[in-house]
């Protein structure tokens, strides 16, 4: 059989600008589709509503435009798929894989929390509502065996749900949909085939991968490429106040964004448009260049006229 051809996604949250970051996962999925002759779509995750700004979604498509990352085909915007989701919740529910849980956060301050700082379910109220309790989310039950899968950067993992995460929330108690169940019933709607990403999402994988077994959806082959971090440490985020990328001194950036994938480009095209720095990086593109370990973002100086 002939392999599926290459279908790859950017799927940022409209909670602000894109930064350096998130430029980042963008070049590396863009430039992974391109180099196997596929696609490369972009898809917004706003399930979050709360969390979104306005006019967030149209400013970061102008970003990618202006970085020279053009995209295939129509934007697929999560807030408008609620009945996709809600086709896959009651899926679970049918299979008896899915169950309300009354659970608020403070019940749950005192849970073990997992090496990324996540709480491991407890199981309270797997087997049944706790008397008199009134649902307010809905989880997924887990089994007590360990999901293996090969990232194409960080190697061989594995990881047991039920010891380091525990059962995991698919419909929240606000009445959204978590991100878990969305970006695997999108991802398959998509027909993506790989997924190019950032390291901050690897150990999200298992619970994706479950989820696809129980609906019978395909698993992409993933790869999450190294973070961009502050001077501190931390992962560049709106939390962490990232600033947004520069209007000017594009080249630049994106000659540093290349640097972080292991892909700096010769000296004669570093102040390259972003075309040319794209078209080079699509031609010498190899995955196993790029490093695991997190880089630091240094600021960028250039003139306000230099692009």
């Amino acid at each position: 059989m002939n392999p599926a051809p290459y279908v790859g996604r950017f799927a940022p949250s409209p909670t602000g600008p894109l930064h350096a970051g998130s430029l980042v996962a963008a070049v590396a999925s863009f430039l992974d589709a391109r180099a196997a002759g596929g696609r490369w779509l972009v898809r917004m995750e706003d399930l979050d509503r709360p969390r979104c700004e306005p006019g967030a979604a149209d400013i970061i498509l102008r970003q990618l435009e202006a970085y020279g990352l053009v995209w295939d085909g129509d934007v697929l915007v999560q807030s408008q798929r609620d009945d996709a989701y809600a086709e896959a919740l009651g899926a679970l529910k049918a299979l008896g894989a899915a169950y309300p849980c009354a659970c608020t956060r403070s019940q749950l301050a005192q849970a073990p929390r997992n090496h990324e700082g996540e709480i491991i379910y407890p199981g309270t109220c797997r087997n049944g509502l706790p008397a008199g309790a009134v649902a307010r989310s809905w989880r997924v039950r887990v089994p007590d065996v360990s999901t293996h899968f090969t990232d194409r950067i960080h190697g061989d993992l594995q990881q047991n749900l039920a010891h380091d995460v525990g059962d995991f929330i698919v419909k929240r108690a606000d009445g959204l949909f978590a991100y878990q169940l969305a970006v695997v019933v999108d991802d398959a709607f998509q027909g993506v085939t790989h997924v190019v990403r950032g390291a901050d999402l690897l150990w999200n994988t298992p619970r994706q991968i479950y989820l696809q077994t129980l609906l019978g959806l395909p698993t992409p082959s993933y790869a999450h490429v190294p973070l961009i971090t502050n001077a501190a440490g931390q992962k560049l985020s709106k939390q962490t106040l990232a600033p947004a990328l520069p209007g000017t001194g594009r080249r630049a950036v994106l000659a540093q964004a290349l640097a972080a994938l292991g892909h700096p480009p010769p000296a004669e095209l570093a102040g390259a448009e972003p075309a040319g720095q794209l078209a080079w990086a699509v031609a010498h593109w190899k995955i196993e260049n790029v490093p695991i370990q997190p880089m630091v973002a240094n600021p960028v100086q250039a003139p306000d006229n230099l692009p």
